[in-house]
């Protein structure tokens, strides 16, 4: 299954490249789709799913003491009702983060709750 060209396959030696270039149009419409037809409730968690994959990636994660050793973590927003209003996948570490002295945590937090700033919710 395909959702891009790999003729347009970004340069990897880039600062901006983007591990998830084959599939990021279909989290794209994901997430668009997810914050279109819903209006979140006032209180809003952020929370980490784990996937367990046997996919060879790069930003699969090894958890020892988890019973899916090797699985790929995705950051969620969701509503009290457990709605998912916007995901984020957590690709490793990112150079330009450390280079602007941000914890992962602070950076992860900032990107999920950027659709409902300001609309007074509570995290």
């Amino acid at each position: 299954m395909h959702f891009t060209d790999n003729r347009n396959e970004p340069d990897k030696t880039d600062d901006n490249f983007d591990r998830l270039w084959k599939i990021q149009d279909l989290f794209e419409i994901l997430n668009a789709t997810f914050s279109k037809f819903y209006n979140p409730s006032e209180n809003l968690a952020i929370d980490e799913v784990i996937v367990s994959s046997k996919v060879r990636v790069i930003f699969k994660q090894y958890i020892p003491k988890k019973c899916k050793h090797f699985s790929i973590k995705i950051f969620k927003l969701c509503d009290s009702t457990g709605y998912t209003y916007d995901t984020k996948v957590y690709l490793g570490k990112d150079g330009q983060r450390m280079a602007q002295h941000v914890t992962a945590t602070h950076a992860t937090v900032t990107e999920l709750i950027r659709k409902v700033e300001g609309h007074s919710h509570k995290l």
